[in-house]
């Protein structure tokens, strides 16, 4: 999709993708932009208007935006990653009823979307004996539970607020479907392969993948990389040869394209590497030249202005930059037509 923008429907992208992290509400849409033909906008705020999309924690335990059927498959088999996060902290939760605040908690949220403060709040006066922040975390990672529009939506705004997976669906029988670890590698092939045991498990965020690659291999075409690592990819995909040159692309923050490899060589420096990835857990939003990350980008918006700010790694030969700045205007007229004026921005290498 990278390499040639697709004419498929906005909802086959984000199932092709198996869902797009979605840790700010905004990415994903840039996200799509840069993979999709004419991609509106709007399009996927109607998606989660209607119920046929959402924003669920699901791979890695991030916030991700994924089709409903999705997140109804998905979450049984991701639950292990945030099982880990909860045996972490098991120490503090000693004595806690889980169950008891967990279905306290269940019906609150199902009773009337809320906040996390609000949640707390109301935990904190139902069990005045435990720590509410506590509390409210583990309830965060038992219960599958949706961060409903108008948050998510673009140009809207709101606090995060949520509900239950079953209560936003409303038991939907069409969102509905079995999925197993064999097909959730298989989806994760088909998006991001060829790919190593270790690249599933970094991605998925779940261990001990080995035994179901190895039962899939039969199926699979296997490679060796460089370094001898074995990759496996599905027969059918494609596999554009390396000489096929790659248009300029902007890929947001958190985007899954740096974020679903454990060896990420293929496509930034381990010293570029560090530079988008912070302290504090921020994924920078990177650009690509010939599918290689060269540097980063942002926008600015101040007095009607939208302004998109790149910051290279190494200086830009003109051709480069010519390419850069009609991509990058492209992308403010699609994202902020309403800005009275668009400008791209070099910072200094």
């Amino acid at each position: 999709m990278l390499l040639e923008r697709r004419a498929i429907p906005v909802m086959d992208a984000i199932e092709h993708l198996v869902g797009m992290q979605s840790q700010a509400p905004n990415p994903p849409y840039i996200g799509l932009w840069s993979r999709l033909k004419d991609f509106d906008f709007a399009e996927v705020g109607e998606l989660m208007t209607s119920r046929r999309a959402l924003r669920i924690v699901l791979m890695r335990g991030t916030l991700h935006l994924v089709s409903a059927r999705d997140a109804v498959s998905l979450r049984p088999l991701t639950q292990a990653v945030l099982d880990g996060h909860l045996k972490s902290r098991a120490a503090d939760l000693d004595g806690v009823d889980l169950d008891t605040i967990t279905a306290e908690a269940r019906k609150l949220l199902e009773d009337d979307p809320r906040s996390d403060k609000e949640l707390r709040t109301l935990l904190a006066e139902r069990f005045p004996d435990h720590d509410a922040a506590l509390l409210g975390w583990a309830v965060r990672l038992q219960i599958p539970l949706v961060q409903v529009p108008p948050r998510g939506v673009w140009g809207a705004s709101g606090v995060a607020r949520h509900t239950t997976l079953d209560a936003w669906l409303d038991d939907d029988p069409s969102a509905r479907r079995a999925m197993s670890l064999d097909d959730l590698v298989l989806r994760y092939l088909a998006a991001f392969g060829p790919a190593s045991v270790r690249d599933v498990q970094h991605w998925s965020g779940l261990a001990r993948l080995g035994e179901v690659v190895e039962r899939l291999a039969p199926r699979l075409l296997a490679f060796r990389d460089e370094n001898g690592r074995t990759l496996y990819d599905l027969p059918d995909a494609p596999r554009p040869d390396p000489g096929t040159p790659a248009p300029v692309r902007f890929v947001p923050d958190f985007d899954n394209l740096v974020l679903s490899h454990a060896d990420r060589a293929r496509i930034i420096t381990e010293e570029h590497r560090a530079r988008i990835f912070t302290i504090n857990g921020i994924i920078r939003a990177t650009y690509l030249v010939d599918g290689f990350v060269h540097g980063m980008w942002k926008v600015e918006k101040k007095r009607g202005e939208a302004v998109l700010r790149i910051t290279p790694f190494a200086p830009v030969p003109t051709p480069e930059r010519t390419a850069l700045e009609e991509e990058g205007l492209r992308l403010l007229s699609a994202a902020h037509p309403g800005a009275k004026t668009h400008a791209i921005e070099f910072a200094d290498a």
